[in-house]
């Protein structure tokens, strides 16, 4: 242990000299030899570090009864708030325990300087409040004889702008000797106000914060009942609803302007950038106004690279571009601001695009079979024509083709007729029997015409003959009876069992 402190105090010294001197390297070996040895080290200025000249420090002192007198000390810099506590008490006789500082609106520990506190220069102020010895939980030393008054606070006292006031002795309830016990025994006046709990100083009841720390008012103080301010407190509280008051009023102005703002930008397809960004896309500084801000995400880019994720999109809604390594943004831009951004050309081209990709992937979309029309929709299990709104042609969903004036088997049979010498009309017959062949579609087990299924249960009705066919079997439902007659058919649900293991309801 002693080898281990010896070693210790050497690197210390070395440190300090190394420091001293500027040898960063050797004071890096040093400070970290002490850090292996985990010894217990304090590091201080020397006084020369500090200026030398001496400050003269207005203090205001305040007791147990919050009677306020100023005084002025003769200090250094460098001195510790302890040392400036013994001097305190040295000249004034008032020990340490009862002395409370408060310099710059907070509380400064022991080891700190009056330089690190901000006191630098002759008129620096601080303030010093004094407990009772009740409070301090002082008690009489027998050793020290009765100390008579000290002149220090005398009657006449230097104020800090030069004008001496007539004021009483500080009172010393604090001082150790006979009269500590003198004091104590003396009830205490009435407190009115709270105490600090951080600088123990008395505010008044109406204050909501304390007058020289800011510490919030304790949450359980209530203000006395009769309490009747004074004309300073009550200057106070007017100027506080005023100050409340104009406050709301500002308040509801900004409200009003803010507002007004958002209704203006509620009218524009697109949300300016007040300020430069950087757009996150080709990392280009956008001036002030030039960049978008995205509404439902709040991201920004600059319009050349948000337009190219438009036109680029092979997706009818475009999601926000923003990404980076933690996080992929899953909004999406609005109608208003792509039509805001793209020309009326490339508008059009993307309301297009998004049209033909919703027909392309929906199972249960009809292209009008007229050629070169636009027109399409989105047909149900119990609808079999289309009456084009675009060159309103009647279409037939089964035959998938336009067959005015004929009935099913009459355009299948022409059909058939016509597939000869008619490149087009083969071309459909190759179509329908490609149909059958995949189970697409069906003949019809009555009249033979091509019949197929668009989606639902496995029940369909023939649109020429009207005999009622299962799917799953390619065979009526009922019997020669038709309806009902479960002599024949596919009998599904007959004693609860299915007709097919794959049927899909045909009952």
């Amino acid at each position: 242990m002693e080898e281990t402190t010896r070693k210790a105090e050497e690197l210390a010294q070395r440190l300090a000299e190394a420091i001293e001197s500027g040898d960063q390297v050797l004071a890096c070996q040093c400070a970290g030899k002490l850090a292996e040895l985990a010894v217990s080290v304090s590091v201080r200025l020397k006084e020369q570090a500090y200026p030398q000249q001496e400050i003269r420090l207005w203090v205001g002192v305040e007791d147990a009864q919050m009677c306020t007198v100023p005084i002025h000390l003769q200090v250094r810099p460098h001195m510790t708030l302890a040392s400036l506590k013994d001097m305190v008490s040295t000249q004034y006789g008032f020990p340490p325990g009862v002395q409370r500082w408060v310099i710059g609106q907070r509380l400064p520990r022991d080891q700190e300087t009056l330089l690190y506190n901000g006191i630098r220069r002759d008129g620096d102020c601080a303030f010093l409040y004094l407990l009772s010895a009740r409070q301090a939980q002082l008690g009489r030393d027998p050793a020290l004889p009765p100390r008579p008054p000290d002149p220090g606070l005398g009657t006449q006292v230097p104020q800090p702008h030069g004008r001496p006031e007539q004021v009483d002795a500080v009172p010393r309830a604090t001082q150790a000797g006979p009269d500590v016990e003198e004091a104590a025994a003396l009830p205490e006046p009435p407190q009115v106000g709270w105490a600090c709990p951080r600088c123990t100083y008395v505010n008044k009841p109406t204050r909501p914060g304390c007058e020289l720390c800011c510490q919030e008012r304790p949450e359980g103080y209530r203000v006395p009942d009769g309490y009747r301010p004074d004309a300073a407190e009550q200057a106070r509280l007017r100027g506080e609803e005023e100050a409340l008051q104009q406050y709301q009023q500002v308040k509801e102005q900004r409200q009003k302007e803010n507002y007004e703002q958002l209704l203006q930008l509620d009218g524009q397809s697109l949300v300016p950038a007040d300020a430069a960004i950087e757009c996150p896309i080709c990392l280009g500084i956008v001036p002030p106004g030039e960049g978008v801000i995205l509404r439902e995400c709040l991201h920004t880019f600059c319009r050349d690279c948000l337009k190219g994720t438009i036109l680029n999109s092979p997706e009818p809604e475009v999601p926000c571009p923003y990404i980076d390594k933690n996080y992929s943004c899953t909004g999406q831009l609005l109608e208003r601001e792509i039509k805001a951004l793209l020309s009326p050309e490339e508008y059009q081209h993307f309301l297009d695009l998004g049209v033909s990709i919703a027909e392309t992937r929906s199972p249960c979309s009809y292209h009008c079979k007229t050629a070169d029309c636009r027109g399409w929709c989105f047909f149900e299990d119990d609808v079999n024509e289309f009456s084009c709104p675009v060159c309103l042609k009647v279409n037939c969903l089964l035959c998938q083709a336009i067959h005015e004036n004929m009935n099913c088997k009459e355009y299948q049979d022409d059909l058939q007729a016509r597939a000869e010498k008619d490149q087009a009309a083969r071309q459909t017959s190759e179509m329908l029997t490609r149909m059958v062949q995949r189970g697409e579609a069906m003949h019809c087990p009555s009249c033979h015409i091509v019949v197929q299924k668009k989606d639902g249960c496995d029940w369909i009705r023939c649109t020429v003959c009207h005999t009622e066919i299962c799917w799953v079997t390619k065979g009526p439902r009922w019997g020669p009876a038709g309806p009902g007659d479960t002599s024949g058919g596919c009998r599904c649900r007959l004693n609860g069992a299915p007709c097919h293991p794959h049927c899909q309801n045909c009952h």
